[in-house]
């Protein structure tokens, strides 16, 4: 199964495609050849697609068909008979779909496609995946989410498990990769006000093809439509942006109860293990909401006896809200020292679209939650 989360800037054009081609990409890097030909003659769907909000237009959804086709092409003819590689095949899959954005900015086909193509590549967003096959989760992250997985410990406390990193300049190793692909006279330009160029937070996305193309390409291209502005202050030496991932892998033991991916408008406000702690204290309080049932028969009445105190404990801490997302956005931005402070909260919620962003920057998340028993029994 695959989860993900997207936040885009400069625009929504990049985050809505890539949320609606990233998973086909992943689904092809991950097949084998004899499947990939299956799927070039079928033509059947790849990905079984939830939670879907918008479709793409009739000519975006021919052109990205045409471009996925080429990629599996790609796929078979480079396909060899080696041990395979989960990391090898989510890296290829992001840097394709970034490479076909970048190439799809610059296709003459017609004016309206051709402007829906560019506003994609001229926008970027950023992308947290999690795939999960039986015990096995692999995450892969580009820009500044997060994922992190909440753990139960044997004396009942939670421990955040913080699966990749944000690339941003409040990540050392990241912000020394970026200095390190470009010459020592660029160390006080590359990075300025904590950000690529002086200007792009995450340093690293999909999309954002002005920090990607060379300079006599956006004078091509880009130049003629948004001036000369549009070239970033200080652009000498590009690319200066990249959408390759981070890939981390977890074996998933029983103690491991939930994954939870994030955009960075939810750690703005909390840290990973008091986003962990408020989902662990959800659960608890969402047991409360069924009926009592005896996880055996011929209890003892002081076994019995314990399970209903434990019940009434959780009563105290019963949410007020049904789903877990909710519960901790309505904590992130109204949380307090005394609990949520629904004052605050709604001012946060209310607050104009052109100051918002002062504020609060947006926020998505996704909890997945673990079936205990199964990984006790993974091959059961």
């Amino acid at each position: 199964m695959l989860f993900g989360v997207f936040d885009g800037h400069g625009g929504a054009s990049c985050s809505h495609v890539i949320t609606k081609r990233l998973f086909d990409y992943i689904c092809v890097s991950l097949l084998p050849k004899p499947l990939l030909l299956e799927y070039l003659e079928s033509g059947n769907q790849l990905v079984e697609m939830r939670n879907e909000t918008f479709d793409l237009v009739g000519e975006l959804k021919t052109l990205y068909a045409q471009s996925l086709k080429s990629y599996v092409l790609k796929l078979i003819n480079e396909r060899q008979e080696h041990q395979f590689k989960m990391k090898d095949a989510l890296e290829k899959a992001f840097l394709q779909l970034d490479k076909d954005i970048m190439a799809e900015a610059r296709l003459n086909i017609n004016s309206e496609v051709d402007n829906l193509t560019l506003n994609v590549g001229l926008s970027g967003s950023v992308a947290c995946v999690a795939h999960i096959d039986g015990p096995h989760l692999h995450v892969a992250s580009t820009g500044d989410c997060l994922a992190v997985v909440g753990v139960y410990t044997d004396d009942d406390t939670w421990i955040a498990k913080v699966m990749v990193e944000e690339h941003n300049t409040d990540n050392l190793n990241e912000l020394n990769r970026v200095l390190s692909e470009h010459p020592s006279n660029e160390k006080d330009t590359v990075i300025k006000y904590e950000r690529l160029l002086g200007q792009l937070a995450p340093l690293r996305a999909f999309g954002d093809l002005r920090y990607k193309w060379s300079r006599e390409m956006l004078t091509e291209y880009i130049v003629p439509k948004l001036g000369e502005n549009s070239i970033p202050p200080f652009y000498f030496t590009p690319p200066y942006l990249t959408a390759k991932p981070q890939v981390a892998h977890h074996h998933l033991q029983p103690r491991d109860r939930f994954l939870i991916l994030a955009t960075d408008g939810l750690w703005d406000f909390m840290s990973p293990l008091q986003v962990v702690r408020l989902v662990g204290e959800h659960m608890s309080g969402k047991v409360t909401l069924t009926p009592l049932k005896l996880p055996r028969k011929n209890m003892k009445l002081s076994d019995i006896n314990n399970l209903l105190l434990q019940r009434r404990d959780s009563l105290k801490r019963k949410p007020v809200d049904a789903n877990a997302c909710t519960h901790l956005i309505r904590n992130a931005l109204g949380g307090s020292e005394y609990g949520v402070e629904h004052a605050k909260l709604s001012q946060l919620l209310n607050l104009p679209k052109n100051i918002s962003r002062s504020f609060r920057d947006d926020i998505t998340i996704t909890i997945v939650y673990f079936n205990t028993e199964y990984l006790r029994h993974p091959q059961s």
